[in-house]
């Protein structure tokens, strides 16, 4: 005999047993056939949603009146209030003694006579007094001097211009010559109407193709008289009406009232510093004096070495090599250069201005009344065109219609198939036992217990109506 519990009978996948563990402590190693999501999220039948804690929007009327009370007004329950006292001060009374003015900086400290600090400056050399110097240097020992000949200076060369013409012409000269300046022709397309031959019929494609209709008469709505109503206004609200306002008391201000606080007897000019301080004299700070300047005895010797060995030498100025002034130039001067001698000045024309043309030209004659319209329009029949836009009238068949479709032809019932888990007890089983971990399992109905189990079977139609 095999048994089986719910999750396995189950075919749709949406039943199994509640997992409700009986024993504390189970050692058994079998598999448990239930989902997380089958366990966390089990089915519901029909639930209604929950009703609205919210109040509905209706109007409350004829309550009880409004009695102006708050619960400030009801709980709060006035103090008297009584001014604040206010502090006399005590009279200053100077202590009697004397002040003790030692400090513990007084009384641990120790002076030490302390000398001047001597100064880290080293002693002034004094050299010797009066008296040349008979040392030779090493430029004197080592140095010879070269017997070097004078140059003689370049005679001065005036300048003189020449008289033949500059023959070197450059490659701009070369390369690029003067040209005849020519003007170019204009290849844009004159700016002149295209008149046609071909006189004008008038006609055009809305004046070909268009039908006229009949137009009916425009449809004007009445306007409505004005009734006005016969019951009289009221003129009231729901403030004026539910309202009644309460006689009371102004409110009263808790507020303390503002007292001056002090005394009008003058200030004396006394204090505290005043009173207790006491000056005591003071040394002044030690300062360092430097010694006077003493001048050292006789003259100053302002003679070096240069003064005494230097010997000085005749040397003329050079004279510039540049040369001499054009002012001092007499000839005359030449205002020709290779650019006034090659390059000649071309007779050059202003360019005229490009205008167009007079498009309508002013008639001599007086204006005759006549347009080109008038003068040049030939009327010519008009011959509608026929539309090729189709009837708009059903089409009728003779033929009957045909009503089956693949639906009809090709559909075959199919019987509905209930889950056998969803009874109490499934069809064909017999309850057997609950294990530990909740599981519910039925056995097969044997030949004995057939007569004892209520049948749940539900009848079905063998074929099932359909409408199209």
């Amino acid at each position: 005999m095999t048994r089986k519990c719910i999750c396995e009978i189950c075919n749709c996948g949406r039943h199994h047993c509640p997992h409700m563990p009986i024993k504390l402590f189970d050692k058994t190693l079998e598999p448990c056939l239930l989902t997380e999501y089958h366990e966390k999220y089990p089915p519901y039948g029909d639930i209604k949603p929950p009703n609205s804690f919210k109040p509905k929007l209706e109007y409350l009327c004829n309550r009880v009146k409004m009695d102006g009370n708050s619960t400030f007004k009801t709980d709060y329950t006035p103090h008297e209030v009584s001014r604040r006292p206010v502090r006399v001060q005590e009279a200053y009374r100077p202590k009697s003694g004397e002040v003790d003015l030692h400090t513990t900086y007084k009384t641990d400290y120790n002076p030490y006579k302390i000398k001047p600090v001597e100064s880290m400056r080293p002693p002034e050399r004094k050299h010797g007094k009066g008296g040349k110097v008979d040392t030779v240097p090493t430029y004197k020992d080592d140095y010879r001097l070269w017997e070097i000949p004078k140059r003689k200076p370049k005679p001065p060369q005036a300048y003189c211009p020449p008289t033949a013409r500059f023959g070197n012409p450059s490659t701009f000269q070369d390369d690029y010559g003067p040209k005849v300046y020519s003007q170019r022709d204009s290849f844009k397309p004159p700016d002149v109407p295209k008149i046609s031959d071909i006189p004008f019929d008038g006609l055009t494609n809305h004046k070909i193709s268009y039908v006229a209709h009949p137009v009916g008469e425009r449809y004007v709505r009445l306007q409505e008289e004005y009734k006005p109503n016969d019951k009289p206004f009221e003129s009231l609200t729901t403030h004026r009406r539910d309202y009644t306002g309460m006689h009371g008391d102004p409110t009263k201000s808790f507020k303390p009232e503002q007292a001056k606080i002090g005394s009008d007897a003058p200030f004396d000019g006394n204090s505290e510093f005043h009173d207790r301080y006491q000056a005591w004299p003071v040394s002044l700070p030690y300062m360092h004096k430097h010694p006077d300047y003493v001048p050292p005895d006789g003259s100053m010797d302002l003679n070096t070495t240069s003064h005494l060995d230097y010997i000085g030498h005749k040397v003329k100025p050079p004279v510039p090599f540049r040369p001499a002034s054009a002012r001092k130039v007499h000839a005359p001067f030449q205002g020709s250069t290779t650019m006034k001698d090659d390059f000649k000045q071309w007779d050059m024309k202003k360019q005229t201005m490009i205008r167009r043309g007079e498009e309508i030209k002013v008639p001599y004659p007086k204006f005759d009344d006549l347009t080109t319209f008038k003068a040049n329009y030939v009327p010519h029949p008009i011959n509608p065109l026929q539309s090729f836009k189709p009837s708009n009238v059903p089409r009728l068949s003779k033929t009957p219609f045909d009503a089956g479709t693949l639906y009809r032809t090709e559909y075959k019932p199919k019987r509905l198939e209930i889950c056998p888990a969803s009874y109490s007890t499934p069809p064909g089983f017999v309850y057997d036992s609950t294990d530990a971990r909740g599981h519910k399992f039925f056995h097969k109905i044997t030949p004995s217990e057939e007569n004892l189990v209520v049948s749940h079977e539900m009848h079905f139609p063998k074929e099932v109506a359909v409408v199209s």
